[in-house]
């Protein structure tokens, strides 16, 4: 298996992260073509081997036109649809830009759909993310891991003010990770951008074992006295990790938020009530446990799975719907496998059926079982019957013409 491990000891910005992807490989023509692939004109690109601290790294500058102050995340969004951009690059850096979106939004006490990105939303950002996700992607990588990442010190200049390092957008970005303070002296070191890219892309800490097989260095903008102002990304292969994540090439990795709560004082009908509410306003899963509270009083904890972007609207609804007083918020990472929905078409009744490719490459599939009840209903025909029909009509040859994509 293929992995990237990111080695942020000190720092990590998004041009550090080409200029090390360059300095492993990736090739510097297709860099140059990005700008255009991204439909972003008269944009230059720069790439020089430079040093810092007597170490040979690779500068990535890009030279921009004057460009709008700052962006809708809706915006960004919408240019990265309009590129020819591989699927999979496309969804994470939509998943880069939605926790960028959700941070940013928190900090200024501004709605997602107000907010607009400064530093983060300007076009180098935009070419940071997308290129180094698209990178990893054209190197073969399979899995990104990272070591501890160093904040620095000091502060920092941004749109809205100087600012104490981390930037507060870059410290939200990075809860979770390892991280250090300083060195003294150093300023900033790890940018919102670059905590951005190792929030959608990293799975942790690197494997206990693997064979290093090329490393390389991207350079940050200043050349600090006695300190390598770059990040290190070191490509390797790990066979202990082959088995385990073989199927990380069927599926997809996603940085989640769980919402928790626990209830001592509502009825059964009611938490499934308020339950299925949160599963119709957009939350990724709801689970109901039995718990047992202060004074053993038996109770309920409510955990819901969210996305970054739906964090703020869903711990609204939660306290809104339920009778805690407070909400508890937690970091996850989730490895889903790839699937899709397709409807099966038996005697004029349609049945949806969502199937999943698993890690050795099969698929597996499972009918709604909404659609089995009603046409159940309808034929007066038993459920399982018709999902034997349905499973049947999905592999033989004879029924294909009765499956298209939903």
């Amino acid at each position: 298996m293929k992995i990237a491990v990111v080695d942020p000891t000190s720092g990590i910005a998004g041009d550090m992260f080409l200029g090390a992807l360059i300095d492993v490989g990736l090739e510097r023509s297709w860099l140059e073509r990005l700008p255009e692939l991204l439909g972003l004109d008269g944009v230059g690109v720069r790439i020089a081997d430079v040093k810092r601290a007597g170490v040979r790294c690779v500068k990535v500058d890009f030279d921009i036109p004057p460009q709008p102050h700052g962006r809708a995340v809706s915006e960004i969004h919408a240019l990265i649809d309009a590129a020819a951009v591989p699927t999979n690059v496309a969804s994470r850096a939509h998943a880069a830009f939605d926790a960028i979106g959700t941070v940013e939004s928190e900090i200024h006490g501004v709605s997602a759909e107000k907010l607009h990105l400064h530093e983060v939303g300007s076009v180098d950002a935009i070419l940071d993310i997308v290129g180094s996700i698209w990178g990893l992607e054209l190197l073969g990588v399979d899995a990104v891991f990272n070591t501890r990442v160093a904040l620095g010190d000091g502060a920092v200049k941004t749109a809205h003010g100087v600012l104490p390092v981390p930037a507060p957008a870059t410290l939200r970005l990075l809860e979770g990770f390892s991280v250090s303070h300083g060195p003294s002296g150093s300023g900033e070191l790890t940018t919102p951008t670059g905590a951005a890219l190792l929030r959608v892309l990293s799975k942790g800490e690197p494997p206990a074992e693997y064979s290093p097989a090329r490393s390389g260095y991207g350079a940050g903008t200043r050349d600090i006295r006695g300190h390598l102002n770059a990040v290190r990304i070191i490509l390797g292969e790990s066979a202990a990790l082959k088995e385990v994540h073989s199927g990380d090439t069927h599926g997809r990795t996603e940085h989640l938020h769980v919402l928790s709560a626990d209830i001592d004082d509502m009825s059964p009908e009611e938490l499934a009530a308020a339950a299925e509410a949160l599963r119709a306003q957009g939350a990724l899963d709801v689970v109901l446990l039995n718990t047992t509270m202060k004074k053993g009083r038996v109770g309920t904890r409510v955990e819901v799975l969210v996305r970054p972007n739906d964090v703020a609207r869903l711990e609204e609804k939660i306290l809104l719907n339920f009778t805690t007083l407070g909400v508890k918020r937690v970091n996850v990472t989730r490895t889903a496998l790839h699937r899709e929905s397709r409807v099966v078409t038996l005697g004029g009744h349609e049945i949806r059926v969502k199937v999943s490719t698993l890690p050795d490459g099969t698929l597996r599939a499972k009918p709604e079982f909404d659609d089995l009840n009603r046409v159940a209903q309808e034929t007066m025909r038993p459920i399982a019957e018709i999902r034997e029909e349905v499973m049947s009509a999905l592999s033989g040859e004879h029924t294909r013409e009765a499956v298209r994509r939903g």
